[in-house]
C-alpha cells in the first residue's frame, strides 16, 4: 500500500537514483541520461528551499515529488515514479499532495515543466498547456510547460 511522507535528507542519493531510473524508463540513451544527472540530483539545499514528498510502498521508494512555492506561484520541480509503480497511484497521490500543499501555502496556480513523455499524465490531472521551457540539461531542447489553476 502506497503512503506519502516527507522525504528525509539522508534519502537524497536514493531519491536522485529514483529520478534517474524513472527518466530512463522512457528509453533515453546513456548520453542523454548523463546530461540529465545534475538536474535530477537531490541535494541538501533542495531540502532547505522546497518541500519533498515520498511515495512509500512498505519501505520501497515508489516515487517522489518536489514543490516550491513563492507568493501565488507554485512550481512542481520534480515528480518521478519508479517504473515498478507506474499505474499504482503513486503519481496521482504525489500530484494531489503538491496541489494541496501549494493551495495551503497561498499559491493560485502551479506550473510544471514536464518531460514530453509525462505531459499526458499532467493533462489528465487537469493541467493545460502553457507554452514551452528550455531544458535545464540538454541545450536546444524544449519541454512542455503546463499550468493548473488552484
Amino acid at each position: 500500500m502506497i503512503t506519502l511522507r516527507p522525504a528525509r535528507p539522508d534519502e537524497a542519493h536514493a531519491l536522485s537514483e529514483l529520478c534517474m531510473i524513472s527518466k530512463a524508463h522512457w528509453g533515453y540513451d546513456d548520453a542523454f541520461m548523463a546530461a540529465c544527472r545534475e538536474e535530477l540530483t537531490i541535494t541538501a539545499a533542495d531540502f532547505d528551499h522546497s518541500q519533498i514528498q515520498v511515495a512509500d510502498d512498505n519501505g520501497a521508494l515508489a516515487g517522489m515529488a518536489q514543490l516550491q512555492v513563492e507568493g501565488d506561484k507554485a512550481e512542481l520541480d520534480k515528480l518521478y515514479v519508479h517504473p515498478d509503480f507506474i499505474g499504482a497511484g503513486a503519481g496521482r497521490s504525489l500530484f494531489e499532495w503538491a496541489l494541496s500543499e501549494a493551495r495551503a501555502a497561498g499559491a493560485t496556480f502551479m506550473t510544471i515543466d514536464g518531460d514530453p513523455q509525462a505531459a499526458g499524465f499532467y493533462r489528465r490531472m487537469g493541467a493545460i498547456d502553457d507554452g514551452e521551457s528550455p531544458s535545464g540539461s540538454i541545450p536546444g531542447r524544449t519541454l512542455p510547460r503546463l499550468r493548473i489553476t488552484l
